[in-house]
């Protein structure tokens, strides 16, 4: 049985490196998702601030297994040329804190095209980061989540299995949940042969985001089929959303009360990080 190894967007605990990256620690957690940094994008943050971030991780233990990358999250009528820059600077930055893996998008369609109608420059697109992804030593990892091409788990199938094992997935469940997709044992069993790691959020068909475990998303089911199986550790990467998500009614579509309500970000976060840990203790 494969052992789970937690990690987590951090930014939402707090954006100060030094505030989250000692919250972590303080929690036994080994391993970070950097996405936001004093507010600004890790893959747009200068060389000398990245060593700076990375020095204050290595204080407390910790190591970055992905990167939580904007890539692939702009329009198809957006310039790829300054998205590929983007992606340069991403890997960059990647490489400087030694991690090898980056999560990524596949495109938001233009209004009125279709998925079918997208696809050829979808995979254009997404070929395109992939090749300069090989010149660093970077492993692509693809994320669904609502409006991109990618949206479905057979249109991640899709992907996947066009770029043969080049693109990797990480798998949210919760996404799959809020955009109208059975996450177990649908989606998951579509996609397990192709899942490097997890993103860690559960959810309401409703249109909630709501703790891990208190949801719809069957967290425990899948983290538990896929330990059984794994021949080695892997990673679950807490992305709560609890209170820093405002626009998730916009976003889905959907209007609904969330039940959880927490006073402050880090005690929102801090109790998601609880639950995870719980599901994954239960596990074993």
């Amino acid at each position: 049985m494969g052992k789970i190894l937690i990690s987590a967007f951090a930014d939402e605990y707090n954006r100060d490196p030094i505030k989250h990256a000692e919250f972590l620690r303080s929690r036994g957690v080994g391993y970070i998702e950097p996405r936001f940094v004093n507010g600004e994008n890790f893959s747009e943050i200068a060389e000398n601030e990245v060593k700076e971030y990375k020095n204050i991780l290595d204080s407390c233990g910790i190591r970055v297994y992905s990167i939580g990358s904007p890539l692939g999250k702009i329009s198809l009528s957006d310039s790829m040329d300054a998205h590929l820059e983007l992606a340069r600077r991403c890997f960059e930055n990647t490489r400087l804190v030694g991690a090898d893996r980056v999560r990524m998008f596949s495109f938001y369609l233009r209004d009125g095209e279709t998925r079918a109608e997208a696809r050829g420059e979808v995979v254009d697109r997404v070929g395109a980061l992939l090749d300069l992804a090989d010149t660093y030593g970077i492993t692509l990892c693809h994320e669904n989540e609502a409006k991109i091409y990618g949206e479905d788990a057979e249109h991640c199938l899709d992907l996947l299995e066009t770029f043969s094992g080049r693109l990797r997935c990480v798998f949210d469940m919760g996404n799959f949940i809020l955009d109208g997709v059975q996450s177990y044992p649908y989606a998951y069993k579509m996609l397990k042969r192709h899942i490097d790691y997890f993103h860690i959020k559960d959810s309401l068909s409703a249109g909630a985001i709501v703790p891990p475990g208190c949801g719809e998303a069957s967290i425990k089911e899948i983290l538990a089929d896929y330990a059984k199986d794994a021949q080695s550790p892997f990673v679950v990467t807490l992305e709560p959303h609890l209170e820093t998500f405002s626009g998730l009614n916009k976003l889905v579509g959907k209007s609904f009360e969330n039940p959880y309500k927490f006073p402050s970000a880090e005690e929102a976060f801090s109790f998601a990080l609880t639950e995870l840990e719980k599901i994954v203790a239960s596990i074993g």
